[in-house]
């Protein structure tokens, strides 16, 4: 009963579907309203945020550095009430000198060291009070207590606690902020104890930095081969992509056979050679040996089976995804403009972070000056304000996705443009502009909404993380396995609402409808083509894992090549590692765009083959690669006869649905 009742419903949602007249570029209107208001209404938080830890004196606090004793560096302060050496005159002080630098707690992740502010940094090692006394007297930078004179430094009852800790290391201010920090990394060992374990002696550090000093420019024309790489798959992927796919299916069908092969050898080499065991606990293993290889040899029976049946059913529509390939690539030379897509989308990202990173700063030194146990003074926020650092993880997170989900509604409405332009040549001077342009004007608050149910989902899978990595090593291994499959679980959930957002965003730029009814829409027709979307999403992904790896081992070939005949350092592997990792990110950028392109393809395709025929006045809008696609089908269908049944079901309906509607 509960069955037949949902069967209904979805048969209800497909039929409004089908019913509704989908007017490409026609139609216009503003979606979503309410949660563009929300999200405006957000960001306005965010900068409430940002200005209140800026006009509390956070601002001043964050570049100038203060003292232990709540005197701000580089100018006069004012006296603050019960607490010893405030208010002091630091007018000619820029610079916050810690007296035990190395000292980090890592759990509240600062420094517990006492702070001053100093007239200069010790560029040079001093290793004893003597040369702490002639560095204040030569250069007017007292580096002890403000209590103590220069001339008792070197008086042990005195310095005791309030001199630096010996060796003095030498120091550098960090630049816009002010302080002094050691030259040396390896005092900050416990931080980079990862990087220490690796190369466990200072010179191999040494001579790994200097070889990317010495080969920046290597480095960096490697990297812009990298993007050039990127940049030419992305053109001549469409003419090898039938290649690709029949590379990939040898390569499996071979697989498959010969790993099911050697199994099935094994096990008939193991079961001769236990008929000639006698000792029983030698029988014994190798009768557990020849069990666990007849499970593993049917095993990969099965799994050959079911993937040569897998294979049989979807051979035909492999050829959409190379149909789709190759259009794909005339969409890239129609629409150049696509290439770039990335880094307008990096170049945002980068300047949001960058604000949040900053305002995340502020906050951490916000706050009214408060006497700790220790008698020094810290900024802490009282009251509900204190609750800003999860306002302010929340707005990183959705405005981050709201960013990448713009770059998701553009391509999706130039290409939208593309498809469903019949006559090429009429295509907008600049489809990329006129989708920037309806994106602004109708459709932010679809945008917002996406990226706000991808947050939803995002948050509590990263206090799960959170939660497992604080209690490792410490919680059961029942706990440990349910938060591992909360985690999975969250994922996988994030990337189905992404994978059907993307869909939902393509509904939206050709028919102007709200998010919901765009992914329901969506939803319906990704339904209808299950098939096409699983050979799609397989083959597809990995011919375009294959071009990642083509592009790295290119890159990372080249770099060997350059860095080989190169002189000037022995240790080139920390260039390459970063030259791999910058082009597999970069091909990753790219790839990713003509992925999204593929996609919004497939689902114009759909909706083309589901409301016209070919007939006069129902015309397609195909290209004319997808065009002899499905004239093939047709011609397969007919040809097999009541064979072709399951590919009439993907055709006729969509064809009879639209004369529905």
């Amino acid at each position: 009963m509960r069955f037949g009742g949902r069967s209904h419903l979805y048969s209800q949602t497909q039929e409004a579907s089908s019913k509704r007249e989908w007017k490409p570029l026609e139609d216009r209107s503003c979606t979503d309203i309410p949660w563009l208001l929300l999200f405006v209404l957000f960001c306005i938080g965010m900068g409430f945020i940002c200005g209140f830890s800026v006009a509390t004196g956070a601002a001043a606090r964050l570049v100038s550095g203060y003292d232990s004793y709540g005197n701000i560096c580089g100018q006069r302060n004012a006296k603050l009430e019960a607490i010893p050496n405030s208010g002091l005159d630091h007018t000619h002080r820029k610079y916050v000198f810690f007296l035990d630098p190395c000292n980090l707690d890592l759990i509240n992740r600062k420094i517990k060291s006492v702070a001053l502010c100093v007239a200069a940094c010790p560029r040079q090692e001093l290793k004893t009070l003597t040369d702490v006394q002639k560095f204040a007297e030569i250069n007017g930078s007292a580096l002890c207590n403000y209590s103590i004179k220069p001339s008792e430094y070197t008086l042990t009852a005195k310095s005791a606690g309030h001199c630096p800790k010996l060796p003095v290391p030498a120091s550098a201010p960090i630049p816009f902020f002010h302080r002094c920090a050691p030259v040396n990394i390896s005092c900050y060992a416990k931080f980079a104890e990862a990087l220490i374990t690796f190369v466990s002696d200072n010179s191999v550090l040494h001579r790994l930095i200097s070889g990317v000093m010495t080969s920046k420019e290597i480095i960096l024309g490697l990297c812009l081969l990298s993007l050039v790489l990127s940049m030419i798959l992305m053109v001549i992927i469409r003419y090898i992509s039938r290649v690709l796919v029949w590379i990939l299916t040898i390569l499996v069908i071979l697989g498959s056979l010969g790993g099911t092969g050697v199994l099935w050898w094994l096990y008939a080499k193991q079961r001769r050679s236990s008929k000639e065991t006698v000792i029983p606990e030698q029988l014994q293993i190798a009768e557990d040996n020849l069990r666990a290889l007849l499970i593993y040899a049917i095993s990969a029976t099965v799994f050959t089976v079911i993937l040569f049946l897998i294979m049989l059913v979807m051979r035909k529509r492999v050829a959409l995804t190379i149909a789709l390939f190759h259009v794909a690539g005339k969409v890239f030379i129609h629409l150049p403009l696509l290439v770039f897509q990335p880094f307008w989308t990096f170049f945002a990202l980068v300047l949001f972070w960058a604000y949040w990173i900053m305002t995340l700063l502020f906050l951490g030194t916000t706050g009214s000056a408060v006497q700790n146990e220790q008698g020094f003074v810290e900024y802490r926020i009282s009251g509900p304000l204190q609750y800003m650092w999860w306002y302010h993880v929340v707005g990183l997170i959705w405005i981050s996705e709201f960013i990448l989900a713009c770059q998701q509604m553009t391509v999706a409405g130039a290409v939208v443009t593309y498809y469903f332009t019949r006559d090429k040549r009429n295509l907008p001077f600049t489809p990329i502009l006129a989708s920037v342009n309806r994106l602004i004007r109708y459709h932010l608050g679809t945008v917002a909404k996406g990226s706000f149910i991808i947050t939803l989902v995002k948050i509590p899978r990263m206090i799960l993380m959170y939660i497992h990595s604080q209690l490792k090593g410490k919680e059961n291994a029942c706990a440990r396995c349910m938060l591992k499959s909360c985690i999975c679980c969250l994922w996988c959930l994030e990337k189905c609402l992404n994978y059907l957002n993307q869909n939902a965003y393509t509904a939206t730029a050709i028919n102007s409808t709200n998010f919901c009814t765009s992914a329901k829409d969506a939803f319906v027709i990704l339904v209808e083509n299950a098939l096409r979307v699983a050979a799609i999403n397989t083959v597809g992904d990995f011919m375009l894992f294959l071009g990642k790896v083509l592009i790295v081992c290119s890159t990372g070939l080249a770099g060997i090549m350059l860095l080989n005949y190169q002189q000037d350092y022995t240790v080139w592997v920390l260039p390459l590692i970063i030259v791999c990792l910058f082009a597999f990110l970069v091909a990753h950028c790219f790839l990713s765009i003509y992925e999204m392109v593929v996609d919004v393809l497939f689902l114009c395709f759909a909706i083309d083959t589901k409301y016209n025929d070919g007939s006069p006045g129902r015309e397609f809008y195909m290209d004319k690669v997808l065009m002899e696609f499905v004239e093939n089908s047709r011609k397969a269908m007919k040809e097999a006869g009541k064979g072709g049944v399951a590919d009439a079901r993907e055709l006729k309906p969509m064809a009879s649905g639209a004369s529905s509607a």
